[in-house]
Order: C-alpha cells, then structure tokens, then sequence
C-alpha cells in the first residue's frame, strides 16, 4: 500500500495509507474519520484538478510518502450560549447518542449495505455486546486463528463506537478484517466491489464469533454465541423402501422458513423447513435410497432467527433469482408446536406461569396452585438441573455482589426484535435494510447512514408480494419468566 501525508489547514496527517484497489472515495472515508471532513465536502488537490471518487489511481501517480493537500470544512456541533437551553447539537457525542434514542447508522463503503444491515441487526443483541467487551484484545487462544481474532475485535470496537456517537460511522476497518478472513466478500466486478448476500454475511460473522467467544473450562460463558443463538435440534432419519431407521442431534443458528406456491405465513413454512429428503446409500438396499428427515427443535436460543429461502439459483440467466411470494410473519411467534415432546414437557410449567401474569395484567383471576401442582413444579425443575439451552435462559440475573438472585426459563414464545430486508430482484444486487426494534419499544430503520423512525404496525408489511423491501431474516426474542 502507498502511504502519502495529509495536510488539512493547520494539520498534518504522516502516514495514511492508500489501498490502490479500491476507488478513492474510500480513501475519502479514511481522511473523514481523521478529519471530520464529510467526502462530499473534500477537495484534494492532485495533479490535472481534483481527486475524483471514482478516479484511476493508476493515471494520478502518486509516489510513497506524497504529500497532499486538502481543502474542505468538518461537521461541527454547534456551540450553545453560556446560559440558555441545552440542544440536543450541544451535548458531548456520547450524550446524543443517548438523547437520539437509537444507534448511529453506517455508512455504504460501496455496495456493503448487505454488511451495514447485519451488524445492526447483531448488534442490537445485549448479551452479545456484552460478551464482546469481556473478549481481550492482546490474548489470543492457541486454537484461534488470527484473521478470526482480529474480526472478533473489530466487531467489538466498531458496535462501542455505534453506541458512543449520533454521527454516522465508517466501518472501514471492519470491513477490510471481514475481507481478509472471508475473501469472497472481496470480489470485484469492473474494479467495483461486488454486492453479497447478506445471510452468508450474517452466518459467516456468527460462526467467526461462535470460535471466538468460546472459552473452554470456563465457568462462565462456555459458549456465549450458542447459548445466545443455537437451536438444538433432534431428527429422525426414515427410509420408507427400506424401513430402516435412525436419529440424530445437531445445532444450528437459523431455522429455514421455505416458500412455495402452499406457503403463505411463516408457520407454514418453518414446518416445511423441518421437513427433507436427502439421497444416501442404504445398507439393507446395497444402493441409494431416498430417506426422509423430520427434524423438532430440542433446545431454544435467546434468540430465534429465522431465514426465509427466497433465493435459488437460477441457471438461465446464471445468478440467484429471487422468490417474490408473500409470507406474513408475526410480531409474537409461538414455536411450541415445532419442539420435541421432552421439550413441551419442560415448557409447560413456564407457560402456564406466562399465561397467569397476562391475565393478571387484564385483571383476571387467577387459581392458586394446589399442593400438589407445586410438587410437580419442584420435580420438574429438578429434572432441569443438567440441561443446557433447553427450556431454560442459561445466564441469570445476579446482584452487585455476583450472587443469583433470580433464574429464568423460556416458554416457546418470542417477540420480533429485528427484520433484515432485501429490495430487488436478485441476492447479488439490490439493497438490504435493518429494521431494529430499540429498548424503548420503538423501530428504527436502518438506511446505511439513515437512521428512520417507523410504526410498529408498518413492520410485518415487509412480508413481500411486489419489488418493495421484503424480510429475509427475522430475529425474535425469547419471551422467559422467572421460576
């Protein structure tokens, strides 16, 4: 890489590197973290005139250690008089990003909206955060490989520096850590970088962090990112030629909402998505022989996603097309039906203690438990005692001195939180959005840098029928009572 200085008016920038395979408005979004200068506003002289966003650094010839220099104004907040109210342009960075109600948007470094999307969606996730800020940055485990280590940090800084501003930020070094560790995100096309899938982003980030964040022996946190998203799954494996049967477990991070012309709410098609045929040798048969799989949910996540497959590739015109069919989805989704029969067991007493506290809230009466029923409860949450990720939140509330004081079970029900979107015809061009519910129960729509207040009830209109956004991941939050 080139390195070249930067003079902006009483400031001198050593250093800067330019990366001479990437248009120069990423150099631009370099010299605005430094600076403060949007791009828009930059003026850097070369030589011919100006440097242009898409200009060819081959016909400018820089030389290493070039100086440069730049003319432009920065962002300010501006000043509020010595006595006299407080706006919200006055308060300290940290302080408006607190008074905006919501985290800072992203800016596009270039068709990465597909990553913008995703790390808003994730980040919106308390718990992940906080497994982030206890991750070191200068120990790395043996086990881990060192593009991992280094994303896993910048994933960790760049969702601090969301929280910590109400002006857009660039993840430019985010980005360049998730190229170097999954080149794929690397691809060009005419000297553009490409636009990807924002599953595969999404799926290879978790993966990443799923390695990362895992600290075997110890106490706390064995496996932060499964705990947090794994879904336990157990199978059984038929082959009705053969009769031969077998079963399985597995783990895996999104349940699959598949569409067809029978599809037309979500429920519809996650049982379908627990539904395969797969070809494999028989044993009995000496040849291949279809088997059928059916699969239940043996263990729940804090946090359900689920993708909905409007992909497939599409070998006329040598791309993924996209299925446009409209799949509504609630803001409350009840996945008890899906889950195994030990699993409804364990859920039972949960829901039925969810169920007494939403009547209690519409004023209805609720009966005492019998003797007998709180027995039950004793047993049952005795047999809980070696599950993990089962019916059961797997962290618990603790007061100042670290003793628990409160410990939660799921119920099979969960609250939409967070919807990513796709708008076009194809995975590979088009534009992804996050629509991210925050704390306070109101929804942000997240527009790259354009942070956008929206109604609740707008929401599940993202279920698709035309070329509007359409959601292709939905994450839900476990609904969990105290026990």
């Amino acid at each position: 890489m080139l390195k070249v200085s930067v003079k902006w008016q009483k400031e001198v920038f050593p250093d800067v590197e330019i990366d001479t395979s990437q248009p120069p408005y990423v150099f631009k979004v370099q010299l605005y973290d430094l600076t403060g200068v949007p791009p828009e506003r930059q003026k850097i002289m070369v030589k011919g005139g100006l440097l242009k966003d898409d200009a060819d650094w081959g016909t400018l010839g820089f030389k290493q250690g070039q100086k440069l220099m730049m003319m432009g104004t920065a962002d300010e907040i501006v000043k509020a008089p010595e006595k006299g109210p407080v706006f919200m342009e006055d308060l300290p960075e940290e302080e408006q990003a607190v008074a905006v109600g919501h985290s800072a948007g992203l800016i596009n470094l270039g068709n990465t909206c597909y990553m913008n999307s995703t790390i808003q969606c994730l980040h919106s996730v308390p718990e992940l955060k906080s497994a982030l800020l206890q991750y070191p940055q200068s120990e790395r485990r043996n086990d881990l490989d060192h593009p991992s280590h280094m994303l896993t940090v910048a994933t960790r800084d760049l969702f601090n520096e969301l929280d910590k501003t109400a002006k857009a930020v660039a993840p430019m070094q985010f980005w360049m850590l998730l190229r170097k560790k999954y080149p794929q995100f690397g691809q060009l096309h005419n000297g553009v970088f490409m636009q990807q899938d924002a599953e595969e982003c999404w799926s290879q980030l978790l993966y990443t962090l799923s390695q990362s964040l895992r600290s075997p022996g110890a106490n706390e946190n064995p496996d932060s990112v499964k705990q947090l998203f794994g879904v336990e799954l157990v199978s059984r494996i038929h082959c009705q030629e053969s009769c031969e049967e077998s079963s399985e477990s597995e783990t895996v991070y999104s349940l699959k909402c598949h569409i067809s012309h029978e599809v037309n709410h979500l429920h519809e098609g996650l049982r379908h998505g627990l539904k395969s045929e797969l070809e494999k040798a028989s044993p009995s048969l000496g040849r291949s022989a279809i088997y059928l799989k059916e699969s239940r949910i043996d263990g729940l996540p804090r946090y359900l996603t689920i993708q909905f497959v409007r992909f497939f590739w599409k070998r006329e015109s040598n791309q993924k097309a996209k299925i446009l069919r409209k799949v509504d989805y609630p803001l409350e989704l009840d996945v008890y039906d899906f889950c195994s029969d030990d699993l409804q067991k364990k859920l039972e007493a949960p829901r039925q203690l969810l169920r007494n506290e939403e009547g209690k809230k519409l004023g209805l009466k609720v009966a005492e438990k019998s003797s007998t029923s709180k027995d039950n409860d004793v047993k049952m949450s005795d047999a809980d005692e070696g599950s993990s990720n089962l019916a059961r939140e797997s962290s618990l509330t603790t007061s100042q001195d670290d003793a628990p004081v409160e410990e939660k079970q799921l119920t099979g029900i969960y609250d939409l939180v967070a919807v990513l979107t796709h708008k076009g015809r194809s995975a590979d061009s088009g534009h992804y959005v996050a629509w991210v519910k925050q704390e306070s129960g109101k929804w942000i729509e997240f527009d790259d840098d354009n942070p956008i207040p929206q109604r609740e009830e707008d929401i599940t209109k993202l279920s698709g029928g035309g070329d509007w956004h359409m959601a292709y991941i939905c994450m839900y939050k476990a609904r969990a009572v105290p026990m």
